[in-house]
């Protein structure tokens, strides 16, 4: 990174970004072009992984059990600084290796950690999401990191 003053590589720093986002978008590869899409996710820090879920068939599904190798980015938008056309931010870009669960279990575990990031009343959700039938028909995708690199801009760069 050119400007070592905006990375970020604290371990716990890189964890809080992937809590906080409220969506990550994900490069791959589809019949040899670049394809990107962006998503709702949770994030398991002790399983160093991200849940996602997502229709059961479509562009998407068919990209990633073909090539399911992705590049992706987190991002905490800090806002637009007026006036001296700049933002601020916090990013974690990763790789990964995309697998869909099939076990109910798992399933149910990646749901609630979406629930649970994602949701300011989890327990509701999670009761009316989490029964076996919805389990049955829900796509869960499961990125399994590799690499992460963080880069944070909290000032601007043309001060005020």
């Amino acid at each position: 990174m050119r400007r070592k003053d905006k990375l970020m590589d604290d371990p716990k720093e890189l964890d809080r970004v992937l809590k906080k986002a409220k969506y990550i978008t994900i490069a791959m590869i589809d019949h040899g072009h670049p394809y990107l899409v962006t998503l709702s996710h949770g994030y398991d820090a002790a399983q160093h992984c991200i849940y996602f879920h997502c229709a059961g068939q479509g562009r998407k599904i068919d990209a990633l059990i073909a090539a399911p190798e992705v590049y992706g980015q987190a991002l905490d938008d800090l806002g637009y600084v007026a006036g001296s056309c700049d933002h601020k931010f916090e990013t974690v870009q990763f790789e990964g290796r995309v697998s869909f669960v099939n076990d109910p279990g798992e399933k149910r575990h990646g749901l609630e950690v979406m629930i649970r990031q994602l949701e300011p009343d989890p327990e509701t959700v999670i009761a009316a999401q989490t029964q076996e039938n919805s389990l049955a028909k829900v796509t869960i995708g499961r990125i399994d990191l590799g690499n992460l690199s963080g880069k944070r801009a909290v000032k601007p760069v043309v001060q005020l």
